[in-house]
C-alpha cells in the first residue's frame, strides 16, 4: 500500500486518555478550530459549532455526566454542536423555513457537521503531536449539558473531545478486517461463525491479552454483547434533549 503523511497520521490513530499537565496554547486552539472549519459540510451551510469549556467547575460535571473524571486533566475539551440556531438568524422567518430548520433532514446535516469537524480536529490534532479521545458519553444526561452550555433552540451537543499531550502511547487496536465492512454493490450478511469473524475473535483475545494496560479476556463479539447489554435508560434524556431544542416533534419531518 503507497503512503505519504497525511495516510500515516490517520493509520497511526489512537485514543489517548492520559495527558501531560501541559494545556494547549491559544494559537494550538485556534489553528484546530481552523482546521474543523474546512472539513466538509453538507450544503455549505456550516450547520455546527464548537464550545471550548475551560471553566473547571464545568469540566467537573462534564466527568459526572461522562463518568471519566480524566477529561478534567486534558490539554483542552472541546463540545462539538449541531447548530441550525445560527442559520434562523440568517434566514428570513416564515412558515417555510421555520419547517425546514426544526426538520429531522436538518437535524442531520447539523450532526453530519458536527462529526466531521471532530475528526478533523482529531486528525490535525494528531498532526501536531497531540492524541485526544471521542467521547459521545456527554450524551449520559443531554438536559443537564445542554443547560450547562446555555444551548440555545436548534442546537444539540453531539461529541465531547479531549485533546492535548499524549502521556501515554496505547497499543492500537486491531480493526475488523475489510471484508467484513467493505462490499461491493450490496451488503454482504454474515453470520456469527463466519470464519473472518471468528478469527478476528481470536485476534482481539490475544490483543486485550498481550496489551500492556487492562488486560482481560475479550472477544470483539463478547465486546459487542457487552455494549448492547447497558441500560437503554442510561442516555433516555436524547430523546427529551432533542424535543427540548425544537426537533423531533409530533409534526416534523
Amino acid at each position: 500500500m503507497s503512503t505519504n503523511p497525511t495516510l500515516e497520521t490517520l493509520l497511526a490513530h489512537r485514543s489517548i486518555r492520559r495527558f501531560t499537565p501541559e494545556k494547549l496554547t491559544s494559537a494550538e486552539v485556534q489553528t484546530l478550530i481552523t482546521a474543523a472549519q474546512h472539513a466538509a459540510t453538507s450544503t455549505f451551510s456550516q450547520q455546527a459549532s464548537v464550545i471550548s469549556v475551560t471553566d473547571p467547575a464545568k469540566l467537573a460535571v462534564l466527568g459526572d455526566i461522562s463518568g471519566h473524571h480524566w477529561l478534567e486533566r486534558a490539554g483542552h475539551y472541546f463540545v462539538f454542536v449541531a447548530d441550525q440556531y445560527r442559520n434562523a438568524q440568517l434566514a428570513p422567518a416564515n412558515a417555510t423555513t421555520t419547517a425546514n430548520l426544526h426538520s429531522l433532514d436538518k437535524l442531520l446535516a447539523g450532526i453530519f457537521d458536527a462529526t466531521i469537524m471532530t475528526e478533523a480536529v482529531v486528525t490535525a490534532g494528531e498532526s501536531l503531536g497531540l492524541g485526544s479521545t471521542i467521547m459521545g458519553s456527554i450524551l449520559n444526561d443531554v438536559p443537564r449539558v445542554i443547560d450547562l452550555l446555555d444551548l440555545p433552540e436548534l442546537t444539540f451537543p453531539v461529541l465531547g473531545l479531549a485533546i492535548g499531550h499524549p502521556a501515554e502511547q496505547p497499543e492500537h487496536k486491531p480493526r475488523l478486517p475489510q471484508e467484513l465492512v467493505h462490499f461491493t454493490n450490496g451488503y454482504q450478511r454474515i453470520t456469527p461463525d463466519d470464519p473472518t469473524l471468528v478469527a478476528y475473535n481470536a485476534l482481539i483475545t490475544r490483543y486485550y491479552q498481550q496489551r500492556t494496560t487492562n488486560q482481560r479476556e475479550e472477544t470483539f463479539s463478547h465486546h459487542i454483547a457487552a455494549e448492547l447489554s447497558r441500560d437503554p435508560q442510561q442516555r433516555a434524556g436524547i430523546l427529551t434533549g432533542l424535543r427540548q431544542q425544537g426537533w423531533l416533534r409530533p409534526t416534523d419531518a
